[in-house]
């Protein structure tokens, strides 16, 4: 690991050395957040889209506040939309690198609502292609997501092997990744897709119906309120700590192997964790601070539709194409973030 480790510090070295210009497109949600906060923090000058459907002001007030005024000087922020292609257009101009992280999560978000998931990540992912590739971005690194697996049974996910999407948003994803690829073969375009494995930590929002599992539960566990398990608890996660996804996005967007380049990345830490597993972690992270969840369990109701069953990547492309190497594993990364979900959740 340290030799990998240390490759990553080279690069966070010679950045500082070179500051160059990045755009970040859902600054304010959770990954985009902590993205401009790593960028900041090693000199670079960051420019930040967001329509604030899905982010927060508040966030971004929170990376000012960690990297001062002197740093925050470097960060330009534009409020607009990806579906827009002279919003896209206005904030690639001068870029270097672009990391395209604004879209629609959710898979029941998308299984209600399809029109407007499409519109955001299929919509605003050529406007943003067409916009970066017109402006001569240098590399273009979009999430992409686990999701595009889709019913592939083979476990561990390795990217050349993918299923049939089980919800509207996969098949979004999963369009992306066509695109790019369209782009590279047609334009000489160079792009690399980041598959995310349930990326969890700092800023991670917990309200809403569609909240990620960690933050909600965090939340709920502090209230008091019922925790609920979809299905029998054996669906199992890869839970990837934020600071292992910063990693691999600057590494994918400085790469200087030319192999490297037009390709999808499975980004996690090649773990896996039962729901039943993550709840019985959280709830002896939190038992201490917490007196009233001495002898709570979780509620279990009925599988979520469109919900993959198990999910466990293979890391091992982005090991040796970018020499990503997760820092934080799941208890690891749990008790990185605990400090802030418990500070800032109430």
């Amino acid at each position: 690991m340290s030799a990998t480790v240390s490759a990553f510090h080279q690069l966070q070295e010679r950045l500082v050395v070179k500051p160059c210009v990045w755009l970040v497109t859902g600054v304010a949600g959770f990954i985009g957040s902590n993205l401009i906060e790593a960028l900041l923090k090693l000199n670079q000058r960051v420019i930040g889209l967001d329509n604030f459907a899905t982010g927060y002001q508040r966030n971004l007030d929170e990376v000012h506040r960690l990297v001062g005024p002197e740093r925050w000087e470097n960060f330009k922020f534009f409020q607009g939309d990806v579906r827009d292609l002279d919003d896209c257009r206005k904030v690639c101009q001068g870029v270097d690198y672009v990391l395209h992280q604004a879209a629609l999560g959710s898979v029941p978000r998308s299984i209600e609502n399809p029109i407007t998931t499409n519109e955001t990540n299929i919509g605003g992912f050529l406007n943003m292609l067409v916009a970066a590739r017109d402006a001569g971005i240098k590399r273009f690194v979009y999430a992409a997501s686990s999701s595009t697996y889709g019913d592939h049974p083979g476990l561990p996910k390795v990217e050349d092997q993918i299923g049939k999407p089980l919800s509207p948003y996969a098949v979004t994803k999963y369009v992306n990744e066509l695109y790019a690829d369209v782009f590279a073969r047609t334009y000489g375009f160079n792009t690399i897709g980041l598959r995310y494995f349930n990326i969890f930590g700092q800023r991670q929002d917990p309200e809403g119906a569609y909240a990620a599992v960690i933050p909600k539960w965090i939340a709920s566990m502090i209230k008091g309120e019922p925790v609920y398990i979809n299905g029998d608890g054996e669906t199992s996660r890869d839970f990837c700590f934020v600071d292992n996804a910063v990693q691999a996005n600057l590494l994918a967007a400085t790469s200087e192997s030319p192999e490297a380049n037009n390709q999808v990345y499975n980004v996690a830490v090649g773990d896996c964790t039962t729901l039943n597993q993550l709840y019985e972690q959280l709830h002896l992270n939190l038992l201490s601070r917490y007196s009233h969840l001495q002898g709570a369990k979780p509620v279990y109701r009925d599988f979520r539709t469109g919900d993959v069953r198990h999910s466990l990547a293979d890391i091992s492309k982005a090991q040796k194409m970018l020499g990503y190497r997760p820092t934080h594993r799941v208890g690891e990364g749990l008790e990185t973030a605990m400090v802030w979900y418990v500070r800032n959740l109430f």
